[in-house]
């Protein structure tokens, strides 16, 4: 057993703990589900977590109808294949009853219209743990929050006023109109991320490995050209490049890499050669210094 492998034991049976805690604490928990790596691999956690029974609560998507067609395939499927209820709320809904502002123009997205959404959600169904797949290696925003995340009754985050969490003890106590949001994987890198899938033979969308696909460059980034979501500009060339997605967010705030990585061996060959971050091909997070730290001060996950 090689020292990666012992890696990602210990980490999977800290997330199995995470998860019991959280059913053990909480009366209405739910998991983020988005069809990308992350929350995929929440699942595996949790189906092992609660092995023989099945997963003792839903699924929850919060679509923002410019995901990539691979993911919500995906996400249908598996669903379907695990037996467990999966929950869709729309972005669009809020848009069309005016509660949010669609964005326009060259770098317009609706990352930050998730947020009413997603509040409208757990209050609509009472959920008091919100389980998602953040990891602190991602961004230095989501590198200062806790295990149990508690946020206020508008669903805010405050960085300033986090519960110590020493000695794996973790304290899911909340008053009335507060709820948690539950990292199980917070102290897992990308890197431990695909070796667990690599090691599981976790099955995850066909976006992540090398493919030919439209796109085109604009700020030295690389953006998938096949749909009408992504702005394009007239003079931005669509050439066709063998390129795979680190991340998967929305197509609209989302780049690809140049790969070659056709197979998850490959993929953990080439994230662990990489120089750059994962979330370096978001767009999202470069629209200020402190741009995740706002999101999440307002509700985001």
């Amino acid at each position: 057993m090689n020292q990666r492998t012992i890696q990602v034991d210990a980490l999977e049976s800290e997330a199995i703990f995470i998860f019991r805690e959280v059913v053990a604490q909480f009366e209405k928990p739910v998991l983020l589900f988005s069809g990308g790596k992350d929350s995929i691999t929440l699942v595996r956690l949790a189906q092992k977590a609660f092995y023989p029974a099945k997963i003792p609560f839903p699924l929850m998507h919060i679509d923002t109808g410019h995901n990539f067609p691979e993911t919500i395939e995906f996400r249908d499927r598996l669903t379907k294949e695990l037996g467990v209820e999966l929950i869709v709320r729309n972005v669009q809904d809020n848009i069309d009853n005016g509660t949010v502002k669609e964005e326009t123009g060259r770098y317009a997205s609706r990352n930050m219209l998730q947020t009413e959404t997603l509040l409208d959600a757990i209050e609509e169904f009472g959920f008091d743990a919100c389980i998602g797949g953040a990891r602190r290696d991602e961004e230095k925003a989501r590198a200062k929050e806790r295990i149990f995340s508690v946020r206020d009754d508008f669903g805010q985050w405050d960085e300033k006023n986090q519960r110590p969490e020493v000695f794996d003890m973790l304290n899911g106590k909340i008053d009335l109109g507060q709820n948690v949001r539950v990292f199980p994987i917070s102290n897992w890198t990308e890197l431990d991320v695909w070796s667990y899938i690599k090691k599981e033979n976790i099955e995850i969308p066909s976006i992540y490995f090398a493919h030919k696909r439209k796109t085109f460059l604009r700020d030295g980034l690389i953006w998938s050209a096949d749909d009408d979501v992504v702005f394009r500009d007239e003079e931005e060339e669509v050439v066709e490049r063998m390129v795979r997605f680190r991340t998967v967010g929305d197509m609209s705030c989302t780049a690809a890499v140049l790969s070659h990585a056709v197979d998850i061996t490959k993929v953990v060959e080439e994230i662990r050669d990489s120089s750059i971050s994962e979330r370096g091909a978001r767009i999202d997070d470069k629209r200020s210094e402190a741009a995740m730290e706002k999101r999440k001060q307002q509700g985001y996950f």
